[in-house]
């Protein structure tokens, strides 16, 4: 199974924000969570729609957590990224779908260089964190607070050639 990736753009927006209105999304991102346009026009964030066989069914993104002062994986070696996803509709949800498109765009950042990917889900968030897992994730220290609210720090770390 192959899940296409995007570029998402202003006219997706309607979509992104009623994605963020849902209940099983709302419960995590936060019920007042709006997508800012402004983002697919910074050069520190990647906004992708994520497809399944031409279906719009999550949105990811990808971001240099060097670029905001005071990140919490600004310990992660340059070139590092973070990712944030969710699945939209509530269908694609429990079909195993958020462990394989993460683990694909995993796949494709460690391909293009990234050393290291961080990922912070809500600590209470049990399935977002079992998908992480799945997708190649390690946890990478205790629950924590930030600006963006508490997380547990997860990181995947690019393979290393066969042995």
């Amino acid at each position: 199974m192959s899940y296409g990736f995007r570029r998402a753009v202003a006219a997706d927006a309607p979509l992104i924000d009623g994605w963020l209105r849902l209940p099983h999304v709302a419960e995590w991102w936060g019920p007042e969570a709006r997508f800012d346009p402004g983002k697919l026009a910074d050069a520190r964030q990647d906004v992708r729609i994520v497809t399944l066989a031409g279906r719009e069914i999550g949105y990811m993104q990808d971001y240099d957590p060097h670029g905001w002062e005071g990140h919490p994986f600004a310990w992660l070696p340059p070139g590092a990224r973070g990712v944030d996803q969710f699945i939209g509709p509530a269908d694609m949800l429990g079909l195993g779908h958020g462990p394989r498109f993460i683990a694909q765009r995993l796949a494709a950042l460690f391909a293009a260089g990234a050393p290291a990917i961080g990922t912070d889900p809500h600590p209470d968030n049990a399935r977002a964190i079992a998908a992480y897992r799945k997708a190649g994730f390690a946890v990478a220290g205790p629950p924590a607070d930030s600006p963006w609210g508490r997380y547990l720090p997860m990181v995947a770390l690019r393979p290393g050639p066969a042995a």
